[in-house]
C-alpha cells in the first residue's frame, strides 16, 4: 500500500532539495503533506524563481498541485496548528525537514513546537516514526552540533545536503538528485534516481 510522508521546507538556503524530494516522492506514488515556513517562500522565490508568495493557503495549495501536476501533495501553512499532521492519531510513515534551519533544529531539539513544522516533528518523535533533518548551515558552531547530537541520540537521522562526486555529476540537477536519493535511502524508500557505487 502506498505510504505518506511529511516534507517541511524551512527558511534555510536549499529549498531546491525539498522541492525535488517532494517531486521524487510523488513519482513513487507516495502522498506528501508539504509544510513551507513563512520565510522559506521568499528564499525559494530568490533561489528557484518559484513564487508562491502573497497568496492564501488554498491558492498556494492549488499552485503547488499544478506545479507538481499531482493531487498527491497537500500544502499546510506553518501557522496551521490544527492541521491533521499536528496529531499523533494522524498516521504518516515519517517526516523530512529539507532544508532544516538552525532555528527549527533548536526548536525540535528542545521541544518548543512553536509552529506546525516543529509540532509535526514533535509528533513524529513521540509516535516513534522516522524523522530526517537536513541541516543547511556551514560551518556549524558548538550549539548547532550539540542540538544535532541531542536529536541523533533520540533516533533522528541528521543528513546534511552534502553531495558526492563518484557518480560523476553533469550538473546541479545530478548533485541535487544524489542528496535527495540519500534522503530517500535513509527513510527506506527504494529508488533509482542516482547512479550508485559499483
Amino acid at each position: 500500500m502506498p505510504g505518506s510522508y511529511i516534507v517541511a521546507i524551512t527558511g534555510a538556503s536549499g529549498s531546491i532539495y525539498g522541492l525535488r524530494l517532494t517531486e521524487a516522492l510523488i513519482e513513487h506514488d507516495l502522498t506528501v503533506y508539504l509544510v513551507i515556513s513563512s520565510p522559506a517562500f521568499t528564499i525559494m522565490s530568490h533561489e528557484t524563481g518559484i513564487d508562491w508568495t502573497g497568496a492564501t493557503d488554498s491558492e498556494v495549495n492549488e499552485k503547488i498541485r499544478r506545479h507538481f501536476s499531482s493531487e498527491r501533495v497537500r500544502f499546510f501553512s506553518d501557522k496551521d496548528l490544527s492541521a491533521p499532521i499536528s496529531s499523533g492519531s494522524f498516521i504518516t510513515d515519517g517526516m523530512f525537514i529539507v532544508p532544516c534551519s538552525m532555528k527549527t533544529l533548536s526548536g525540535i531539539a528542545n521541544g518548543y513546537a512553536n509552529n506546525l513544522i516543529e509540532r509535526a516533528a514533535d509528533v513524529v518523535l513521540k509516535e516513534g516514526r522516522r524523522l530526517i533533518l537536513s541541516p543547511r548551515e556551514m560551518p556549524f558552531n558548538a550549539v548547532h552540533l550539540e542540538n544535532m547530537l541531542k536529536l541523533a541520540r533520540m533516533g533522528v537521522t541528521i543528513a546534511p545536503p552534502i553531495p558526492a562526486y563518484y557518480h560523476r555529476p553533469h550538473g546541479i540537477d545530478d548533485l541535487v538528485d544524489f542528496v535527495v536519493g540519500k534522503l530517500m535511502d535513509s527513510m527506506g524508500i527504494r529508488h533509482e534516481i542516482f547512479n550508485r557505487w559499483r
